[in-house]
């Protein structure tokens, strides 16, 4: 029996990369995002790979839905091993006009939703003894204009997925995070808008300073993910890899 990964975010962009490159792989796959009626693209292109698909309505930040997201995907596909936190927000101001409301929302969506995933299950991993923790982080990590609050949950990525190997280890159970540089995705066409240039412009700018000369795009994160996933990687935990092509900065 082939196993089940969960990959949160995954309706579109990065995440839906990730689903088909995990089932390119073998893996049968839980896309879950915010709707699931958004999903329908992501299940087609897992399941034009031979592999079983299945989206879910979940909302990270609330226990409840994230409960009910895992039982249904342990229902109807099987106890889930490989875990993507992957789902993820950005709202950008200038940390002296940022609200509370910006703060909270990008915080609870990337750092709670990626503790609350992992929580939920662990259980299942704890059971077989083995498991793949996988979260996305970002280079926003290390200080970003404007994105106190996404720097700030990105960081926290990190701490998080530093102590999970360490607690889970003993269980075969590693635990690591990808730290994305730019890649061309709709969140990055929506940070575009808010600057008020093009995502033409904005990539030509960022480009600038990445050694490799190019913008990434999201089958170099799925790529990554995929090591990670794999069972050959068990020697690997704990690890933040910059999928960035070389950032100067």
């Amino acid at each position: 029996m082939s196993k089940v990964a969960v990959v949160t975010g995954s309706a579109r962009g990065i995440g839906a990369a990730i689903a088909m490159r995990l089932a390119g792989e073998g893996l049968d796959i839980a896309i879950l995002d915010l709707d699931a009626t958004q999903c329908a693209d992501t299940v087609a292109a897992v399941e034009g790979l031979g592999r079983r698909a299945l989206a879910v309505t979940v909302d990270v930040t609330d226990e409840a839905s994230v409960a009910a997201a895992v039982v249904r995907v342990a229902d109807e596909l099987g106890q889930p091993l490989v875990l993507v936190n992957n789902a993820g927000v950005m709202r950008s101001r200038m940390a002296h006009r940022m609200t509370l409301a910006e703060w909270e929302l990008v915080l609870d969506v990337n750092l709670r939703g990626a503790f609350l995933m992992s929580r939920e299950l662990l259980p299942f991993m704890r059971a077989a003894k083995w498991g793949r923790i996988i979260n996305l982080s970002s280079t926003g990590a290390l200080g970003l204009v404007g994105g106190a609050n996404y720097a700030a949950a990105k960081a926290g990525v990190q701490g998080l997925t530093k102590t999970l190997a360490l607690e889970l280890g003993p269980l075969n159970i590693t635990a690591n995070a990808i730290a994305p540089g730019f890649v061309v995705t709709e969140m990055t066409r929506s940070m575009a808008q808010e600057v008020g240039v093009s995502v033409e412009e904005m990539e030509a700018d960022m480009v600038k300073d990445i050694a490799v000369g190019r913008a990434g795009i999201p089958e170099d994160i799925a790529h990554a993910v995929a090591f990670f996933a794999d069972e050959r990687s068990s020697f690997v935990s704990g690890q933040v890899l910059y999928v960035a092509g070389g950032p100067k900065t």
